[in-house]
């Protein structure tokens, strides 16, 4: 059966837009759909033959534009070409007018001035791409959360998808036989988070690594003993640091366990906070 396809139709970056239908499409795990991202389509002329092409592969349209007379010209073809189109954000923006009875200025998110939240994310990206896998250890001082985990139990993708959110990440890789650096034992361990993972499964990820990198698929990198002992060793680490929460990401998409992993902490802090409140 041939893919279906989603076209993701923005005036601006479209990051918004696709996180939301990739969130959405995480309740679909084998339909296999192709998701096609079209960004800054700001006139009638280019957001045409986006929707024609559209028509003739009967691909589902999702679009994200604040131009009313845009937005209109959206709905009115898709109408006529007979494509489903669904409107992200134009329904939201008139329940906000009338709730805040203001009017909306209609301006493209990427043409608005650059705010203290924009460069705030930025710095954290940029810190968390140089603290990736244990490369700056004195940062593990300065970061929001550090993780700390095995090879392949999405340490570097989990560290980018929170530094999208403004939060500074520092993550190491456990090694088998090398003790973490001191620098970990110097940092709030309040901030530290484990990652662990099933035995069958990082086996599997392993092996799919090596086959990618051409590399034969026995080397002692995805062995099962190999990797038993490699969790063995960092559950040992874990249970000495109990104050760690560990999050096992079994089957998890990224996003899922981002979301574990910022409630725990945002539980701890409240919980800090409890104790702090009832000794005074």
């Amino acid at each position: 059966m041939e893919a279906r396809r989603i076209d993701v139709l923005s005036d601006s970056t479209g990051e918004t837009a696709e996180k939301v239908v990739r969130a959405a499409m995480l309740q679909f795990p084998h339909s296999g759909a192709h998701i096609r991202l079209h960004t800054r389509v700001r006139t009638k002329e280019s957001a045409r033959p986006i929707l024609e092409r559209a028509a003739k592969e009967g691909a589902l349209v999702v679009f994200t534009v604040v131009s009313p007379e845009l937005r209109e010209y959206i709905h009115t073809l898709s109408y006529e070409l007979k494509i489903e189109a669904l409107d992200l954000i134009g329904s939201l923006i008139g329940k906000l007018g009338t709730f805040l009875d203001r009017q909306p200025i209609n301006m493209p998110s990427s043409m608005l001035p650059l705010s203290e939240e924009y460069f705030r994310r930025i710095e954290a990206v940029e810190f968390t791409v140089k603290s990736d896998d244990g490369k700056e250890p004195r940062n593990f001082k300065k970061a929001d959360i550090v993780l700390v985990g095995v090879s392949r139990t999405s340490k570097t993708p989990l560290s980018t998808l929170l530094a999208q959110r403004g939060l500074k990440i520092a993550n190491l890789p456990i090694v088998l036989g090398v003790q973490p650096p001191p620098e970990l034992e110097e940092a709030s361990q309040d901030r530290i988070v484990g990652l662990t993972i099933e035995l069958s499964q990082l086996i599997e990820i392993r092996k799919a690594r090596l086959k990618q990198l051409g590399m034969p698929v026995d080397a002692n990198y995805g062995l099962r003993d190999q990797v038993r002992e490699e969790l063995d060793y960092a559950q040992r680490i874990f249970q000495a640091h109990p104050q760690w929460p560990v999050i096992d990401v079994t089957g998890r998409a990224i996003e899922e366990t981002a979301v574990i992993i910022l409630e725990s902490l945002k539980e701890r802090d409240e919980a800090t906070k409890n104790a702090r409140a009832s000794i005074v």
